[in-house]
Order: structure tokens, then sequence, then C-alpha cells
């Protein structure tokens, strides 16, 4: 069993460094890997980005990170993720990476992501060029996530984003913004690729559990979400099954 913790939209500020990383305490006894889902300053600055490092740094278990729109905000994103990496963070964007957790390989493939809507209800790429730059970049980072979650030499995979991939767990926003919560295209990268789990953020009044419309599980860990400091997912993977098997033996909770 691979024990998944997760959490996002931590949106740390400086007057915040401490606060955060107190209620981790029991993390490394818990999880055997804590992913976090974007969002992890308010603004996007370097100083928020430091102490969103000092808060994940040293905890006991691997930590796998994306960034989100928040992260972005002061054109600060490459330094935030300088400062997480040199905080012995992994920060994902359009890539993967595997862990070994007591002999099952974990592959975990990822990203911001980006918005678009979804099927009967989504953007397309056509008229004015600003239109069709919004949905470009969302079909380019879907293709590099399909991509990488393909790549995987894993036992179990995971997707990792701050925007949706499916509109179950944004039901409780206003369906008016859906389109700048998540696309349908990140969900058809996570289903052509065969993903085990689908990790998200970004929708503070979503609901926690769904699904993507080929049957891959899908959970919003916005902390204004869980509710708690992190949610824990347990992924059932015995040995002696195969791919296929152990991907419809996932548990999740």
């Amino acid at each position: 069993m691979i024990r998944v913790a997760a959490a996002g939209d931590l949106h740390l500020g400086v007057e915040a460094a401490g606060a955060y990383r107190d209620r981790l305490s029991a993390l490394a006894d818990q999880a055997d890997v804590f992913l976090v889902a974007g969002d992890l300053t308010r603004h996007g600055t370097a100083e928020e980005g430091r102490v969103a490092a000092g808060e994940l740094r040293d905890l006991g278990v691997p930590v796998i990170a994306v960034l989100g729109n928040h992260d972005h905000h002061s054109d600060a994103e490459e330094e935030i993720t300088g400062l997480l990496r040199d905080a012995g963070v992994t920060v994902l964007e359009g890539d993967g990476t595997v862990l070994e957790v007591d002999g099952t390989r974990l592959g975990v493939a990822g990203g911001k992501g980006f918005g678009g809507g979804f099927e009967g209800r989504c953007a397309s790429d056509f008229g004015e060029p600003e239109m069709k730059a919004f949905i470009r970049h969302t079909k380019d980072f879907a293709g590099r996530l399909g991509a990488s979650l393909l790549s995987l030499d894993a036992d179990v995979t995971i997707s990792l984003t701050h925007y949706s991939p499916a509109e179950d767990t944004l039901e409780g926003e206003p369906p008016e913004i859906y389109p700048f919560l998540g696309s349908y295209l990140l969900g058809e990268a996570i289903d052509e690729a065969g993903a085990d789990l689908a990790v998200h953020g970004h929708a503070h009044k979503g609901t926690e559990r769904g699904m993507t419309s080929g049957g891959v599980r899908v959970r919003n860990v916005a902390l204004p979400v869980i509710q708690h400091v992190y949610a824990l997912y347990c992924l059932d993977t015995p040995e002696t099954t195969t791919r296929r098997q152990a991907r419809e033996r996932v548990s999740a909770w």
C-alpha cells in the first residue's frame, strides 16, 4: 500500500513562516510521499517562495510539487522553482519522476495545467489570436502531461496538476468560471495514459472527489476543500498483480 498525502492552495505569505510546517509533524509517520498541487504562495513573490521552501524542507518524505497561477503572478516562477528545488522539493512542469516505495515504483507526472472548460461548454482555438493562444497553451500542456505519464516506468502513476481535469470536483463553484478552473483536455490525457489517480487544487469552493470521463479517480486537495493540513489516499498495489490489475485495485479515501 502506498500512502499519498496531498494538499494544494497553501497560499503562504511572509508572515506565515513556520505555521504550516508546524502542522506537518506527523507527516512522515502517515505518508510515503507528499504531493503539493500548486499555489504555494499568495502573490508569487520570491520572498513567499522562500517561505514555501522552508515549510517543505526536510519533512521526512519525498515532496513533489507543481506551481499554480498565484505562483506565476509576480513573474518570479523560475526563482520560486529554484528555491523549492534547493530545499529538496521535486517541481514538475510537464515532466515526471519515479520513486520506489517498499519495492513498488510510484510515478508522478504533472505541472500547472490551464483552463479552457469542459465538453459542451468549452472554448476553442478559433477566432482572435488571444483566444487561440489561450487554448493552445492548454493543448500543449495536455500533450506533455500525457506523454510524461506514458513514459513513466512505474507500477502506479499519479497525475498532479493545479487546474482540474474533471468537472466533478468543481461542483460548488459558479459554472460561469469552470473554463478558468480546468479543462477536459487534461482529463483526456490522463485517461489515455491510464493513470491511477489525478490530484489537483485551484477550486476552493469545489468538491473533493470526482472522476474523469474515462473512470480515473480525481481528488481536489485545495486546503479550503479538504479542511485539513493534507488529505491522505492509500493506493493498494500488491506485488503479485499486473499493471492493469493494480490500476483496477486502487482505493483512495
